[in-house]
């Protein structure tokens, strides 16, 4: 095998982002596309030259020719083509959320103990080179015991817009943060007290603010706010401070590192995680796909995250948004 043949299961705006990507990748082969809009479909199939296409996932589950899948479907519809493709033999890279049920994450944990096929949740910042080094740094010691960390991940109201009516603010950024809390601790979380504010009355709260309790005796607090506003510079507002016994580790991945000012305003756009570079779609998500076909081709377990990580990582933000709907604080 030259190459791997994936196929990405799911074409809304990110699904899109990911066939960019793979399409990038010199050891991967776009190989085929499945989402259940027949317009859709075929509007990214002519838009990427690939020609084996369906709208239902368990036909292309059947394609012997597919070595792996890229599930990028909606957060609470990750688990059924997640396990079928694991039972169909096909190597599967998930984006994050796990799943949207701690019983799901369950199950998906399971199904990949069963199966000789790889798999691996796609938590993109731990391929973005400033959180990898801050975790390279602790593991050498140099900020001592995390006492403390503090993330903050807002997104302007327009983005927020079109996302908050799906996903709330807490499991849908926070979940990143969540992640790296744990990567960078090696702790549990054992409770988790949240609040949350609904200024624009959709499906979700337009901002939450969450306190977690490890059981190393760290705190962690999570900021995610919606509601930036629209004229904002950056998609992005994401910084991290790391505090230890002996040091301690900052992360601005905002501006002002990249900014242009036309006669529409001031920007910042995007040079980590999805930047186009050479007409090519690169950053993290390219490297956390290529890490993923990497493993596939050599025959080498993924490691930069388990799916017990990943769902711990749910775990932990689902408590979150319990404890902002009761008022209570929850254990884990």
């Amino acid at each position: 095998m030259n190459k791997v043949r994936v196929a990405v299961i799911g074409l809304g705006w990110f699904g899109e982002k990911h066939c960019e990507a793979l399409s990038g990748i010199p050891h991967v082969e776009l190989h085929a596309l499945c989402t259940r809009t027949e317009s859709r479909l075929k509007e990214v199939a002519k838009t990427f030259g690939v020609k084996k296409t369906y709208t239902d996932y368990k036909k292309l589950l059947a394609d012997p020719d597919v070595d792996a899948v890229s599930v990028v479907t909606m957060w609470d519809q990750h688990t059924a083509p997640t396990l079928a493709a694991l039972k169909a033999g096909k190597h599967v890279f998930l984006e994050k959320p796990m799943a949207s049920t701690v019983a799901d994450c369950e199950k998906i944990v399971k199904a990949t103990k069963a199966s000789s096929k790889f798999f691996m949740v796609g938590h993109i910042c731990r391929f973005n080179p400033r959180y990898a080094a801050a975790k390279d740094a602790i593991a050498e010691g140099k900020i001592g015991r995390i006492v403390s960390m503090y993330a903050r991940r807002n997104i302007p109201a327009f983005v927020g817009q079109s996302v908050l009516p799906k996903i709330g603010p807490i499991i849908g950024d926070g979940v990143h943060d969540t992640d790296l809390m744990l990567w960078y601790s090696g702790a549990k979380v054992v409770s988790a007290y949240a609040q949350t504010v609904n200024v624009r009355k959709l499906k979700n709260p337009d901002l939450g603010w969450t306190m977690y309790r490890f059981d190393s005796g760290a705190i962690g607090v999570l900021e995610d706010t919606g509601v930036l506003p629209d004229t904002t510079a950056f998609q992005i507002d994401e910084r991290m401070e790391i505090i230890g016994t002996e040091g301690s580790i900052h992360i601005h991945e905002t501006h002002p590192n990249f900014s242009i000012v036309d006669k529409t305003g001031w920007h910042s756009p995007d040079t980590t995680y999805w930047p186009s570079l050479h007409g090519v779609r690169a950053g993290a998500l390219r490297e956390e796909l290529s890490y993923f076909a990497t493993c596939v081709l050599e025959g080498r377990k993924p490691t930069v995250i388990t799916p017990e990580e990943s769902a711990a990582a749910v775990r932990a933000c689902l408590a979150a948004e319990e404890s902002a709907a009761t008022g209570k604080i929850v254990k884990l």
